[in-house]
């Protein structure tokens, strides 16, 4: 089996709804994501998958997040932005972005994607 990981970044603020202390109030994140793949099968070249792939769909995934009030995205309107919810949204994305043919559905599986709102937090989620 194999396994790969790539990261990427993204600023953005956020505030959370009803909680009972300072993190109710506006306040921001410089955020570490890492995404983890696996498979067993390499393609005609021996890659599991390309990393200028994964980059753009890790890109494209972390797109409407930057420098943004995530409790204004769309994905955020009525949940929390909490780095749970972060975690499950980006993990949803960037699977579409990256999975978009039989062949690497077929060979390749988003284990899971980590984010970190600090060097010492984080959550990961995978399906």
């Amino acid at each position: 089996m194999f396994n790969m990981t790539v990261e990427g970044s993204f600023s953005a603020a956020h505030a959370i709804r009803e909680y009972p202390g300072v993190c109710q109030r506006l306040h921001g994140h410089n955020y570490r994501v890492v995404v983890r793949l696996t498979g067993d099968k390499l393609d005609k070249l021996g890659m599991l998958v390309d990393y200028v792939d994964v980059k753009r769909a890790l890109t494209e995934a972390l797109s409407s997040f930057d420098h943004r009030y995530l409790n204004e995205v769309d994905d955020f309107l009525e949940v929390n932005p909490t780095c749970e919810e972060l975690a499950r949204v980006i993990y949803r994305r960037f699977k579409a972005a990256l999975l978009t043919t039989d062949d690497l559905r077929g060979r390749v599986a988003v284990a899971d994607v980590t984010i970190y709102e600090s060097e010492k937090t984080g959550v990961g989620y995978g399906e």
